[in-house]
């Protein structure tokens, strides 16, 4: 097992989008965000649509440039994209004219010839997210389900200490969506990759976080840290589970946005 040594340190960040419109006002999505983030650990995002959750897990990716403040993995400051993150969206954003086995590959393939350990890395992610026999598949005969599973695969190819989630289940059926949720948890057991999670499912985010940062309204900021001190696997329908997923939900306190 890879032990994790990199932690996620956010200080003081904050982001503004310049307004489009003449005279328009900016947008503050994010404010004076503080948290850390342990190595190997599983946190959920969550908050009210559009109050910057996406904005923050962007800025840790390096895909927005914070207006102030900083992002740290380790010891090195957040510049850009970097391999030692890996980020999964909605959309698996698959290739459409790569198999399987060649849209996991693609990440490697910038260093130019694929290795005999590059090789198995591929065989062993495949196997991990449990589409042996899909290899040579194309992304048009794959379940949705079964097309985020690769997007994990790629992901995951570069063993980025970091693993970041934009909502990647949103899209799915109530079915698939809790098979998924089960078998990250499991590749995050079994690999310990730092795992960041965006989502407005409450019950998703109890079910898969070791802590829930429960957001503000924009201009977001963290209202409540809220440790989920649940074993895994957890029963969605056990009563500390719903205590903790009724916490969350008072915390956010929607009715009143």
């Amino acid at each position: 097992m890879v032990v994790r040594t990199e932690k996620i340190k956010v200080t003081n960040l904050r982001k503004v989008f310049p307004s489009h419109e003449v005279g328009g006002e900016n947008v503050i999505a994010l404010d004076h965000v503080d948290a850390e983030i342990q190595p190997g650990e599983f946190v959920s995002l969550i908050g009210p649509s559009g109050c910057g959750k996406t904005t923050w897990l962007r800025l840790i990716a390096g895909l927005e440039e914070p207006t102030s403040g900083s992002v740290y993995i380790g010891e090195q400051q957040v510049q850009g994209p970097g391999r030692d993150r890996g980020l999964v969206f909605q959309d698996p954003n698959l290739f459409p004219w790569l198999t399987v086995k060649k849209n996991i590959e693609f990440g490697l393939n910038i260093k130019g010839k694929l290795t005999s350990t590059d090789q198995k890395n591929v065989t062993e992610l495949i196997e991990l997210v449990g589409l042996q026999g899909f290899e040579n598949a194309y992304p048009y005969q794959l379940s949705g389900g079964m097309a985020h599973r690769a997007a994990i695969a790629r992901a995951l190819v570069n063993d980025p200490e970091v693993l970041l989630f934009d909502e990647p289940f949103g899209a799915l059926d109530a079915f698939t969506r809790m098979k998924l949720q089960s078998d990250v948890l499991r590749i995050w057991q079994e690999r310990q990759t730092t795992m960041v999670l965006v989502t407005h499912d409450v019950e998703e985010a109890v079910f898969l976080g070791q802590r829930v940062f429960a957001m503000t309204p924009r201009p977001a900021h963290v209202k409540e840290v809220v440790p989920i001190p649940l074993t895994y696997p957890r029963k969605r329908d056990g009563r500390a589970f719903i205590e903790l997923k009724e916490h969350v939900l008072g915390v956010l306190d929607f009715q009143n946005l």
